[in-house]
């Protein structure tokens, strides 16, 4: 249980999706305790552990630098595909859904059936798909092509830590392993706007997926050439309706939401919430009644599993919705280019990235669930420290509130992974790091959502520019009241935690 906990808090302290894997390093312990199939390479047998970790690292900072690449180059994709504001909203969710909802069913099908081929899958995926995103012609099948490239970087995140955990044993050379590991991710989250924004600079928004192609081709044929298998000794059920339902679900709500931006009360809006509620009613009954689950519903007796879920669920809802629409609205308010823009976004995730490091120095002096509230209360200082984007605003006086949200980000990281590991049973450690993380991309595809919505819903002064700064401040309010409803409900459950804790004292 401790090297878990090692694992998950040094993926945790990465940057706002360094927990995203934490689940497949979980696994791959599992499968280690029970034992390898014949043929499956001992830890560090065959090939140095040198190469496998930088296969390892490359994977994961390439799937976080395209993950972030609409964030910075919105603006001109929408342009040149002619794609409404329900559109770009897709645009930025889309790869957040697909990552959603293969994430924890990717983890099992890594320790059933071999890492290293999860990982390999991954990637050829990711290839495919992003020179597809490059070509796109229309809306439509550039979000169908990010769906597809969040699948894949699911299997390489959960693939990526799995041979991580496989070929280094417990103890330092697993934590300094995990640690660059993490590393990569924080460093793709700075990276991608950057790198997007300044490769589009330089030719179009498609060189910088054709480069994303290109890189995921390299680590198709790294992986296939550089690592050796990891695996299990007993293969176990998918659970494949689990995984489409629920993926259904989130869908129909995630449509629900964009399209009710030009009415709620419309016919088509008011069957989409119906869809996603009953789709969601028939997920829970399925994974009641099977029996491998992809989530243990039982877990949410738990009020730590629960503190944990709802934190990673309004982290993505509150911060990582406002946050990942922010550069756009900076480039059409403030007339940025979108290199500092992305730059801009940089400050917050790099900030973020620093204080997840240095809060694991924190370790027991404060408890988990004071540090969630924390995090909440600093991201709406930095909220309320970002209002006021408009065409005259300066650049300089919105870094102190990114760096606010940055800290408050740091801080959740630090804590949320932990906990996840940590609320529920040894055996269940990797579905609870996995719904914790899956609850993150969940939120943050929807809060993608309520921002865009809540930013363009204000009315026409007749100046574009003003307009997207007096939406982003709607945004940013609405971002705000999340944090506070996310703050409350972790406190909520603390009061659960305690009572339960004083009836089992009496109890005794």
């Amino acid at each position: 249980m401790a090297d878990m906990e090692t694992k998950a808090a040094v993926t945790g302290a990465a940057g706002t999706t360094a927990a995203a894997a934490t689940t497949a390093g979980l696994s791959a312990t599992g499968s280690q305790a029970r034992g390898l199939r014949p043929g499956a390479a001992a830890p560090g047998e065959h090939r140095p552990r040198r190469l496998t970790l930088t296969v390892a690292c490359f994977g994961t900072l390439l799937v976080l630098t395209n993950y972030c690449a609409p964030m910075s180059t919105l603006s001109d994709t929408a342009a040149d595909l002619h794609s409404s504001v329900s559109g770009q909203t897709w645009m930025l969710s889309s790869v957040m859904l697909g990552i959603a909802a293969l994430l924890l069913t990717t983890g099992g099908l890594g320790d059933a059936h071999g890492q290293r081929r999860a990982f390999l899958a991954g990637s050829a995926v990711l290839a495919v798909s992003t020179a597809a995103g490059a070509m796109a012609t229309g809306t439509g099948m550039f979000v169908a092509a990010r769906i597809v490239q969040g699948m894949g970087s699911a299997a390489i995140l959960t693939g990526s830590l799995g041979i991580i955990g496989h070929n280094f044993p417990a103890g330092p050379q697993r934590t300094r392993a995990t640690g660059l590991w993490g590393a990569m991710v924080g460093g793709g989250i700075t990276l991608g706007p950057s790198l997007s924004a300044a490769l589009a600079m330089a030719v179009d928004w498609r060189f910088g997926y054709w480069v994303f192609a290109a890189g995921a081709v390299v680590l198709t044929v790294a992986v296939r050439t550089c690592l050796d298998e990891s695996r299990g000794n007993r293969p176990e059920r998918t659970d494949w309706t689990g995984a489409v339902l629920f993926g259904g679900a989130v869908t129909a709500l995630l449509a629900a939401l964009i399209e009710g931006r030009s009415g709620w009360g419309r016919p088509q809006v008011l069957v989409l919430f119906a869809v996603a509620a009953v789709v969601a009613l028939a997920f829970v009954v399925v994974e009641l009644r099977t029996s491998a689950p992809m989530l243990d519903l039982r877990l949410f007796l738990s009020p730590g599993f629960n503190a944990a879920t709802l934190g990673s669920l309004f982290t993505g809802l509150s911060v990582l919705g406002v946050l990942s629409y922010l550069p756009t609205v900076m480039e059409k308010s403030m007339g940025m280019a979108a290199l500092p823009a992305g730059a801009m976004l940089g400050v917050w995730s790099g900030t973020s990235f620093v204080v997840s490091l240095l809060a694991r120095r924190i370790g027991d002096r404060v408890q988990g669930w004071h540090r969630l509230v924390i995090g909440m209360a600093l991201s709406i200082v930095g909220d309320v420290a970002v209002l006021g984007i408009a065409p005259d605003a300066h650049w300089a006086r919105f870094l102190p509130g990114l760096a606010v949200s940055g800290v408050g980000s740091g801080l959740l990281n630090a804590a949320l992974a932990r906990m996840a590991v940590e609320s529920v049973p040894v055996h269940q450690a990797g579905m609870g790091a996995g719904a914790n993380n899956t609850a993150r991309y969940v939120g943050a595809a929807i809060g993608v959502a309520l921002t865009v919505v809540a930013s363009t819903s204000v009315g026409s002064s007749g100046d574009p520019a003003v307009d997207a700064g007096a939406g982003m401040d709607r945004a940013l309010l609405l971002s705000a009241g999340l944090s506070a409803l996310g703050g409350l409900a972790i406190a909520a459950t603390r009061l659960w935690s305690a009572r339960e804790e004083r009836t089992r004292a009496s109890a005794h």
